[in-house]
């Protein structure tokens, strides 16, 4: 099959363009290059075998338009690109909706005019579910956890969207699933929890499990921003690439349908859980200091995957230790290229 992955350089869109390489598929990576470590991810994938590349931004439909009519015998468009930090979201709204909402919008109608029986997976976000407010919470054991959620958050929970970040990827998850019903679009959404692994050029805003890695690994002190008890399910990139593929192979069941994409019940972590885990591992202390909440920041979230299990036969297999261990060898080993 032929894949066009937007976002195609990035973090989860080089680890998802190598293992199709290495599978014997076509890849075309269409990114706009303008994130850290895009450069370099490129150069990787070139080492894992052939791939078009496609200098483009979603914000255009010119260049989307452009890349499909070059490439007519696409069968998989996997929409990554995005505007991924709460925080960035706050302080520049209409970049964010730029980038999420109309550029989701473009890629939809591009997939709708030019390519109507490829697949389109879109990967949107645990944040369409806003502060969910109305689910009750408790802190037992140093750790917030839910009271009436054993399995997490299903896909029933109703949306809201939280924060110009939420609205603006809600908006685009949205316009996913009614392009399916309404233009019979092969679409799927992925509501993705915390994903890591080896090549994330995690920042302090975004991608925080690679981000603590990374800091731990430099002696950098680490900033906790609320009580440090917040709980994530924490998803491997690997993990969540074969979740993609499942998509694809199973589509008629997965058509115009959402799916929580996390790590699960069995792989949460808190903030300092995790700071503790990397101490660990390193074999030495880490220095943190706490910092006021920030906007939009959830207190939990654990992806009740229940769904996809079902769907998609698909479940995590990496489990988070492993997957920890495996991420900060990588920071270790590229620490020249991360400062």
């Amino acid at each position: 099959m032929k894949w066009l992955i937007t976002g195609g350089a990035g973090f989860i869109g080089s680890s998802a363009a190598k293992r199709l390489i290495r599978d014997g598929h076509g890849v075309v990576i269409f990114d706009d290059f303008s994130r850290r470590g895009s450069e370099i991810n490129l150069q990787w994938l070139h080492e894992a075998g052939k791939a078009y590349v496609v200098k483009g931004d979603t914000r255009s439909f010119t260049d989307l338009r452009d890349a499909f009519q070059s490439h007519r015998d696409i069968d998989v468009v996997l929409h990554l690109a995005a505007q991924v930090a709460v925080t960035t979201s706050v302080v520049d709204p209409r970049a964010d909706f730029e980038v999420n909402a109309l550029g989701t919008f473009n890629v939809c109608e591009a997939v709708r005019r030019f390519a109507p029986n490829a697949i389109l997976l879109n990967a949107s976000t645990n944040k369409v579910y806003g502060t969910m407010a109305d689910v009750k919470i408790a802190l037992n054991d140093g750790h917030y956890e839910y009271v009436d959620l054993p399995h997490g958050v299903s896909e029933d929970q109703p949306l809201e969207f939280h924060s110009p970040y939420g609205c603006s990827k809600g908006s685009g998850d949205q316009y996913v699933k009614d392009y399916a019903a309404i233009y019979n679009l092969r679409s799927v959404n992925f509501r993705q929890s915390c994903i890591y692994g080896p090549r994330q050029f995690g920042i302090e805003d975004q991608g925080w499990v690679a981000w603590f890695a990374i800091s731990a690994v430099a002696g950098r002190p680490i900033n906790i921003y609320g009580d440090g008890k917040q709980v994530r399910d924490i998803l491997f990139v690997d993990d969540l690439v074969e979740c993609y593929v499942k998509a694809v192979e199973r589509i008629h069941q997965a058509q115009g349908r959402s799916y929580n994409i996390g790590g699960g019940p069995n792989n949460t972590v808190s903030l300092l859980e995790l700071i503790h885990f990397l101490s660990d591992i390193l074999g030495a202390r880490i220095k943190w200091k706490h910092s006021d909440w920030r906007p939009g920041d959830q207190k939990i979230f654990i992806a009740d995957i229940r769904r996809a299990k079902q769907d998609l036969d698909w479940e995590p297999k990496v489990q988070k230790s492993a997957g920890i261990k495996r991420l900060v060898e990588w920071v270790v080993s590229n620490q020249s290229i991360l400062s």
